[in-house]
């Protein structure tokens, strides 16, 4: 559907511009008449309106819309319209700055259904792909309140924080990923490359060869001549895996894998927990209905066995009883966690309490990760070490034998 700039005025004489969406240039200017809008102006933008569903790709794979660029957007609509500029005048402007194709495709969207007439949370509710029920029920929330401004800012806040502890993590790992990916290269290379043109001279001279050396030209001829075999088997099981983990019991088995593994397992828990008072949090401080954001929170956890201890929480609550009777019966809710959301209940502060969770929690992730970094770098040094140190030796030692049998 076309999407056309107006030029209008108000009942009051007020001029307004903006953005409207229409089949045709006299229906945009009906609809604006039924707004009590006179138009003065009216072209065709630009910027056309997606007829398909709406994506997170444009035509081109280049114009995915990421969610960094959702909370630029979401921070520059709280900027604006906690100024005093009208919504609609403040999406506007959002479209005029966003390169982003795809983006600014959304947004003129957005701008025209509430141009139209709806409000901010059903016009961004077409768009769920783009925006999760968490952000459509702040915003209607924030809207039905009167206090849109605040909802925005908290969360462009919210969303800032979740982006700066994926970064954190991700910049946390890009190091030990590197080396371990360098460091298998270089082995696979000396391995099939390298040690074969060596060993050859050994075999050459048919001596009797250590039993070390015996193993590396066994290695280093399977990989060079069966690299395929490993290859295929090892696709074979990443596919079989994934078949096995879309299933229902299949999922229940990784994520309580997942949960349970050493080092790792623990920094995963912190993570969804993390998440789940943040999010529990930020719906509670915009005046979401506590069900409500409890159903969306459970949506977010993409953990199976903590998902069940959500789903009972629930029900609990529905029963009138407290949540923490479920918490506290699971293995998943370490006592601390559970006792500061009983403290938040009963003192009617559990915005204050699961805010201050997500902050603690958020800080022990940091940290384990760069305690895992710090552990894992030295452990990949050393497996690369003893991994180079066996291949040196292996060759050194018929040297060290041809040596003494001529002396």
């Amino acid at each position: 559907m076309p999407v056309y700039e107006y030029n209008a005025l108000d009942q009051r004489g007020k001029n307004l511009k903006g953005i409207i969406e229409a089949d045709s240039e006299s229906q945009a200017r009906a609809k604006l008449r039924a707004a009590g809008n006179y138009p003065i102006s009216l072209k065709e933008s630009k910027v056309k309106a997606e007829g398909a569903s709406p994506s997170w790709f444009s035509a081109s794979m280049f114009n995915r819309i990421t969610p960094e660029e959702v909370y630029v957007i979401t921070r520059q609509l709280s900027t604006l319209h906690g100024a005093g500029i009208p919504l609609d005048a403040a999406l506007s402007s959002l479209v005029e700055q966003t390169r982003n194709t795809a983006l600014k495709k959304v947004l003129a969207q957005i701008k025209g259904k509430v141009s139209e007439g709806k409000t901010l949370a059903q016009s961004m509710g077409e768009h769920p792909k783009l925006f999760p029920h968490l952000y459509i029920n702040m915003i209607r929330a924030g809207e039905e309140s009167g206090s849109l401004n605040v909802v925005l800012e908290q969360l462009a806040d919210f969303s800032e924080k979740q982006q700066e502890l994926k970064g954190r993590l991700r910049a946390a790992m890009y190091y030990p990923v590197f080396m371990a990916i360098i460091g298998t290269a270089i082995l696979f290379i000396l391995i099939t490359y390298i040690v074969p043109n060596i060993t050859q001279v050994f075999k050459d001279m048919e001596q009797t060869l250590p039993l070390p050396t015996l193993f590396l030209i066994g290695t280093s001829s399977f990989l060079k001549n069966y690299w395929w075999v490993l290859l295929g088997v090892g696709l074979a099981v990443v596919i079989l895996l994934r078949m096995f983990v879309r299933t229902v019991r299949g999922r229940s088995v990784w994520d309580f894998i997942k949960l349970r593994m050493p080092v790792f397992g623990p920094v995963a828990q912190k993570i969804i927990l993390a998440r789940f008072a943040s999010t529990l949090a930020s719906m509670n401080r915009s005046g979401v209905e506590f069900m409500v954001a409890m159903r969306i929170v459970r949506t977010l956890v993409d953990n199976v066995r903590i998902a069940e201890v959500v789903d009972s929480a629930m029900e609990h609550v529905q029963r009138g009883q407290s949540m923490t009777v479920a918490l506290a019966a699971s293995p998943w809710f370490p006592p601390m966690f559970v006792q500061m959301i009983a403290v938040g209940e009963q003192s009617g502060s559990l915005e204050v309490m699961l805010s201050k969770i997500a902050d603690a929690y958020e800080r022990d992730v940091e940290a384990s990760v760069k305690g895992m970094t710090s552990l894992l770098e030295p452990l990949m040094i050393t497996v690369m070490g003893l991994a180079v140190g066996f291949i040196v030796i292996s060759i050194l030692l018929p040297i060290f034998e041809m040596n003494q049998m001529i002396h």
